[in-house]
């Protein structure tokens, strides 16, 4: 071979021994900058391999695949052009960044990823230089980079940002007001869209790549600042003619009048999986010396390159670990149904029997089960996007017209929502039902999904009820009270993962508001638990009884309004009182020791003991580390109460979590 030839690129292949795959190229990249010597080829090749590990690494972590496959090309690009770190590079949705964690020197813990102790499913600047922000929900990149670049600007540096918005991101009214803002301001900023779902412009080709390149290319832009410059003399109106003219010609043949009005300079559509378009466009928009914000628009099919996801309906977003070959996914051993399942089957049953019942998500229909029921009523299910803002007032304004609105939405995401919320459902009293998914915590997606303050931002507000169910019949009868519950908002929070296993009802019963029910009667000790630590409640009684200490045990079953008359009962006739919950601290056991202090009865000796989340945010792990970790296990309680009555020197070696 000649000296300085380069061998032809070769697709890589799993390895016959060792079962990875042959990655020759990518095993040279330590950091970015390694790829900056590259030829277009190598590139190419490398992106092929840098596909092949993303693969392999998630059939062995699991993790959100289809959106990290489907930009392996435009990661490679943009660290081949732009001088990251230096170069700030935001990704959103940050689980769209694991080919970039890969390159940018993670690539050796790359398969600790979601794990104990391991990488994060997103970005995370505690993480590494190469994640400036920390982005795990969505449309928050235009925001972050317009307050990035106005404070290079202040600080008089000339580094680059940009931010890639995808992944159903774009769907977010917090995407177009930092875009307005943008526009305004006129910093330098550099947003690339990832459009890998519908395309809003006409179909990517040829053409439009030529005209991405010619209009983004330093000549066609001194072009059009002589033109502008030109235009300035004319009288006024030719000159806005002349601006406009160019402008929607521009429009009508990229798509991009929406986001010129929003003062960005558009370039695109471009393929996103091609570096031959990618490379010199991107290049192109760096050297630029215009001065305000662009946005590339950039077409990408979510799963590219891997058989299996992109015959997927979802493209793999979110996989379990599975095989390469087959790409057939690890099934758990067959169990009790998940809640979000027992939620569905409980809507359904509501809305069969009452037509007024409709269910609005913020694009989750499969994460809270409402694609379930959008199969059985479609003209009644509305996805409103990543929206959670809208999907709370548009349900509200539903309820004013005498709909019943179940609004679905994870735990962690409602907090997008809480000013809706507050001023539009609570304010008004409007009986909107919440569905809280995800409530507590979540297990490999770790604190940025947790929903551990629902409890507290809820009990809060004047009037709501809120609920949590001990097992899935309860979860039933809470969504049939919900319905039932017309004069105010409602909410029903439940965990992910599989419920108990107990024989359900073909429909709910309504449950009488505010009312607890007793378990287990027992002596000294009480514990009133909140929702599925219920469970952890009984097996801690149970073993207080072998220490020969009954325990009584109560079902909350509603965090507001408390049952007052029920927990008076239980502190006038026990030594030691614990209230436990999945939820961090001023939820509901500072409703429950207000109204004790009120009511006097702190004033007696009373030990009272709540046990919470504590006071920090607690990584991704396994659900059960996570409760141990949080020190809300049966053999938490049962340590709690032994400590409270002074015997804590027992031996607790065969208490179980």
């Amino acid at each position: 071979m000649p000296d300085g030839a380069e061998p032809k690129p070769t697709a890589p292949t799993l390895s016959s021994t060792a079962g990875r795959p042959t990655t020759a190229l990518l095993d040279r990249v330590r950091v970015p900058a390694d790829l900056r010597n590259f030829s277009v080829e190598q590139l190419k090749q490398l992106a092929d391999e840098l596909r092949a590990e993303t693969v392999d690494v998630v059939s062995t972590t699991g993790g959100h695949l289809g959106a990290s496959l489907g930009v392996v090309e435009l990661t490679v690009a943009i660290h081949a052009i732009f001088d990251t770190p230096d170069d700030r590079l935001i990704w959103d949705v940050g689980h769209q960044a694991y080919p970039h964690k890969i390159l940018t020197g993670r690539r050796d813990r790359i398969r600790t990823l979601r794990q104990p102790g391991g990488l994060s499913g997103f970005t995370r600047r505690s993480e590494s230089e190469y994640d400036p922000f920390g982005a795990a929900h969505s449309s928050t990149s235009i925001s972050a980079g317009l307050g990035m670049a106005v404070a290079r600007d202040l600080q008089q540096r000339d580094n680059h940002v940009v931010a890639v918005i995808g992944d159903g991101a774009m769907s977010a009214g917090m995407a177009y007001e930092a875009m307005n803002n943008a526009g305004a301001l006129h910093s330098r900023l550099i947003v690339i869209l990832n459009d890998n779902d519908m395309s809003i412009a006409p179909p990517v080709g040829a053409m439009s790549a030529y005209l991405s390149r010619l209009m983004s290319s330093r000549s066609f832009l001194s072009l059009r600042d002589l033109a502008a410059r030109m235009a300035k003399h004319f009288p006024r109106g030719i000159e806005r003619t002349a601006r406009r003219a160019e402008e929607y010609a521009r429009g009508i043949l990229t798509g991009g009048t929406l986001f010129e009005e929003l003062g960005f300079y558009y370039v695109g559509p471009i393929d996103g999986h091609n570096l031959d378009h990618l490379l010199p466009v991107l290049r192109n928009v760096r050297e630029a010396e215009e001065s305000g914000p662009i946005l590339v628009h950039v077409i990408t099919q979510k799963g590219h390159g891997y058989a299996p996801a992109e015959a997927s309906a979802d493209k793999y977003h979110g996989v379990s670990k599975f095989n390469v070959v087959t790409g057939e996914q690890v099934k758990a051993p067959p169990g009790p149904p998940s809640y979000t399942a027992v939620f569905a089957d409980a809507l359904i049953a509501e809305a069969e029997a009452d037509s007024a019942i409709v269910a609005v998500t913020a694009a989750m229909p499969t994460g809270t089960g409402l694609d379930k029921f959008a199969k059985k009523f479609p003209e009644r299910s509305f996805d409103v996007g990543i929206a959670e803002q809208h999907a709370v007032t548009f349900a509200a304004g539903m309820a004013t017209e005498g709909m019943k609105p179940f609004c679905a939405i994870y735990s962690t995401f409602l907090q997008r929502g809480y000013d809706q919320l507050v001023h539009d459902v609570v304010l008004q009293s409007l009986p909107v039902r919440f569905a809280l998914d995800r409530a507590g915590m979540v297990g490999a997606n770790g604190a940025t999904h947790a929903g551990s303050f629902d409890l507290a931002y809820l009990g809060c507000l004047p009037g709501i009820v809120v609920m949590a169910p001990s097992d899935e019949a309860e979860l039933m009868h809470m969504v049939a009270t919900a319905a039932a519950i017309d004069d105010r908002p409602s909410a029903v929070r439940y965990p992910r993962g599989e419920g108990t296993g107990i024989i359900r009802p073909k429909r709910g019963e309504i449950l009488q508001i505010g009312k607890g029910r007793i378990l287990r009667e027992g002596g000294s000790v009480a514990i009133l638990a909140l929702g599925p630590r219920v469970i952890d409640a009984l097996k801690a009684a149970e073993e207080l009884a072998a220490h020969g200490l009954p325990a009584t045990v109560v079902d909350a079953r509603f965090a507001k309004p408390i049952d007052t008359a029920l927990i008076e009962q239980l502190a006038r006739h026990h030594e030691v009182l614990i209230t436990i919950e999945d939820g961090a601290t001023g939820g509901f056991s500072a409703l429950v020791m207000h109204h004790l202090a009120h009511a006097g009865l702190l004033d007696h000796g009373l030990k009272i003991r709540p046990m919470v989340f504590p006071d920090r945010f607690i990584d991704h792990n396994t659900p059960a580390a996570q409760s141990a970790e949080a020190g809300l296990t049966a053999k938490d309680i049962v340590a709690t109460a032994l400590k409270a009555l002074g015997q804590s020197g027992r031996d607790l070696g065969s208490v179980r979590a």
